[in-house]
């Protein structure tokens, strides 16, 4: 997969790009088809925030999360990422599995 993870109004340091890539492990693991995916850190006042857009086969998934925290705020994203791919992945499953019935039925 092909993270591109970028900043705005902070700078993006390793130990940051680090924890972004981690955090993505989860994602991947528990849906593999992740074609790319595009986090922007950003800083505004006091709201340290963080959003990503992921491109699947099939889908594309966008989320962002708010914090007082960055790393906090990485760790709300990578929840909402995980439900969407999971989520996404139920879906495909099912419909497969709904195909399959309507083959034993007939």
């Amino acid at each position: 997969m092909n993270l591109n993870i970028s900043g705005h109004h902070v700078e993006v340091t390793l130990p940051l790009r680090t924890y972004v890539k981690d955090k993505f492990k989860r994602v991947e693991r528990h849906f593999d088809h992740l074609i790319s995916a595009e986090v922007i850190l950003s800083v505004e006042k006091t709201r340290q925030k963080a959003e990503a857009t992921v491109h699947a086969s099939g889908t594309n998934m966008h989320a962002e999360a708010i914090n007082g925290d960055m790393y906090a705020a990485i760790d709300l994203l990578m929840d909402k990422l995980d439900q969407q791919t999971r989520k996404h992945k139920e879906k495909t499953r099912s419909h497969h599995h709904e195909a399959a019935k309507r083959m034993e039925l007939q």
